[in-house]
Order: C-alpha cells, then sequence, then structure tokens
C-alpha cells in the first residue's frame, strides 16, 4: 500500500452498491488508491433495476472505512461542461489523478424500427461523448509522465451482435476505435489507455430466467459478477500493466456467444 501512497483514481457510473462500478471502487480502496467517483441517480432511478437515493453516501462511507481518502459528486456526464467541473473538483478534494475509469454508460432497450434521433444522443452523449472528453482531459491535466491510466468499459460489441440494444450497440462499439486510437497519443505522455468488456454481468437487471438463459454460455457454470471484472481492472491500473496499451481485454469468463 505504500507504493500507492496518493494515487488517486476516478470512476465515473457508481451509483448502485451492486453495480461494476461500486465494485471497482472497493477493489481498488483495498489496494490503497484514493477514490474519487461520480454518480447520476435520475438514469439509474428511472432503469428497470432502480437504486436507492442512498446508495452513494453508503458506497463513500464503506470506502472510508478502507482508510483511504474518499471524495464524490453527482453529475450529469452529458452536460458539455461536465469534464470540467468534475476535474476542477477532484483536484480541489484529492490531487492530480492518476487513473480514470470511464464506467459510466446510457443503455435502453430499441432496434431499427424503434430508434430516433433523442435516443441515439443520448447514447452518443455519454457512452462516447463523456468518455472522450473525459480522457482528453484527464491527459491534459497529466503532469506526472508516467503511471497514467485510463480504462474503458465496453461489451464486447465486435464479439457478435446485440440485437435489441441498436444505440447501445453502435455507441459502445466506438469505445473501442477511441481506445486503441487513443492509446497511440497518450503513450508519449506516459499514460497507458485499455478498454475491458466484462461480459454479461450480475448488476441486478438479471431476473432467474434470463440466468438460466445465460448460465449454459459460461463454461465454468456461474454468471459473471462485478468483482470479477474488478479485479481485472485493479491489474490493469497497477505497475505490473504498464506495457499494457490499447487493448479491448474480454475478461468475460468464455462467455460463448
Amino acid at each position: 500500500m505504500n507504493q500507492l501512497q496518493n494515487k488517486i483514481a476516478i470512476v465515473t457510473g457508481a451509483s448502485r452498491l451492486q453495480g461494476i462500478g461500486a465494485a471497482i471502487l472497493r477493489e481498488l480502496a483495498d489496494a490503497g488508491y484514493d477514490i474519487f467517483f461520480t454518480y447520476w441517480t435520475e438514469y439509474d432511478k428511472k432503469m428497470p433495476w432502480s437504486m436507492n437515493i442512498e446508495e452513494p453516501v453508503k458506497l463513500k462511507e464503506e470506502l472510508l472505512k478502507k482508510g483511504v481518502k474518499v471524495s464524490c459528486m453527482e453529475l450529469d456526464l452529458s452536460h458539455p461542461n461536465a469534464p470540467e467541473q468534475l476535474f476542477m473538483r477532484i483536484e480541489e478534494d484529492l490531487g492530480q489523478p492518476d487513473i480514470l475509469i470511464n464506467n459510466a454508460a446510457y443503455s435502453t432497450n430499441n432496434d431499427y424500427s424503434s430508434i430516433t434521433a433523442e435516443e441515439l444522443d443520448k447514447h452518443y452523449m455519454i457512452n462516447i461523448r463523456a468518455t472522450t472528453l473525459l480522457s482528453s482531459k484527464f491527459a491534459k491535466n497529466f503532469k506526472k509522465k508516467t503511471g497514467g491510466r485510463i480504462i474503458n468499459l465496453t461489451s464486447g460489441q465486435f464479439q457478435g451482435p446485440m440485437p435489441g440494444e441498436l444505440a447501445y450497440a453502435t455507441t459502445k462499439g466506438a469505445v473501442d476505435a477511441l481506445t486503441i486510437t487513443m492509446a497511440a497519443e497518450l503513450a508519449p505522455l506516459g499514460i497507458t489507455v485499455n478498454a475491458i468488456n466484462p461480459g454479461p454481468t450480475n448488476t441486478g437487471w438479471m431476473t432467474e430466467e434470463i440466468k438460466s438463459e445465460l448460465i449454459n454460455k459460461f463454461p465454468f457454470g456461474r454468471i459473471g459478477e462485478p468483482i470479477d471484472v474488478a479485479k481485472a481492472i485493479k491489474f490493469l491500473v497497477s505497475d505490473d500493466a504498464s506495457w499494457i496499451t490499447g487493448q479491448i481485454i474480454h475478461s468475460e469468463g468464455g462467455f460463448k456467444r
């Protein structure tokens, strides 16, 4: 933990205690990173899984008990000024961040027959515009010359089709292209850029029917859990992963589509 003293990690989209964002935060806090996370309750409350408005506060309290510094803010990442607001706040509260994990996502069901410009724009603003602008701002602010990490969350859009999720698949697929190009641009700054696909993960959206349909597609005979991807991300942000960049990593337990 001593070698991580003063290392700061940002994780976006950590509203729910059962989500991937919360699992990432727990793993990083256990490893000794100071934490800054964002959340947006308006989105999660509208989703089928919903959330308790107290969850971000409970998450912060849980992380503080691990002995690291923790700060957070509710932030609408679709706002053009969101990156400026975020980095101003984190540097006031904790200092210059070393790690950015673009976990926030927007997802609703739609296909060719129901897609609208408005819904496509909502996906674009979070899944690709916010991810790009946050990564750009992080890189422009990063002055440490080594140890910078950006991790983007993707969903295996090039592993196979995602019928019924046209806007999500389209915008999340662009994250792969962003990752590969930005990795080349940011390497001279001492920043690695990778993306990770956790596959279907039990974050509260799976019904028992969905679980029974998916279980046989996992060779290990179980559904993916948030901690699975969180452990992979903990490695990718570590010094041991300093030679890994520009990669799209499928950490999904051999999931067969």
